[in-house]
């Protein structure tokens, strides 16, 4: 299992979880290195989870506007993105989409 990023943080979940985790440690209710060790296992439980239990497959189409690597980690921003459902479904249209993708395996020593 790869070592997990702090992606999904900023996703609606991860920032509904942050929030709370302020609010808890704002109301004395929570130790601060609680709220730490809280993210960390957020992090590797949403890794794995999509890792094992999405099967999904999902195809795009769109204009490559700007793309970077840096540590490690490729950036794409596109534009004009069309997305399609394996097995079928209406295709969604969306402006634009940010992909940010990180090695599945951990770096060499």
């Amino acid at each position: 299992m790869a070592a997990p990023y702090e992606l999904y943080r900023r996703s609606s979940i991860g920032y509904a979880l942050t929030d709370m985790l302020d609010e808890l440690i704002g109301d004395n209710r929570i130790d601060p290195q609680l709220a730490i060790k809280v993210l960390a296992n957020f992090d590797k439980a949403i890794t794995e989870n999509l890792q094992e239990r999405v099967k999904s497959r999902l195809t795009f189409k769109g204009s490559l506007d700007t793309y970077r690597f840096c540590d490690e980690v490729w950036t794409f921003l596109i534009t004009k993105v069309q997305f399609k459902m394996e097995g079928g479904g209406a295709p969604v249209m969306v402006d634009r989409v940010k992909i940010v993708s990180c090695n599945a395996k951990p770096a060499a020593p």
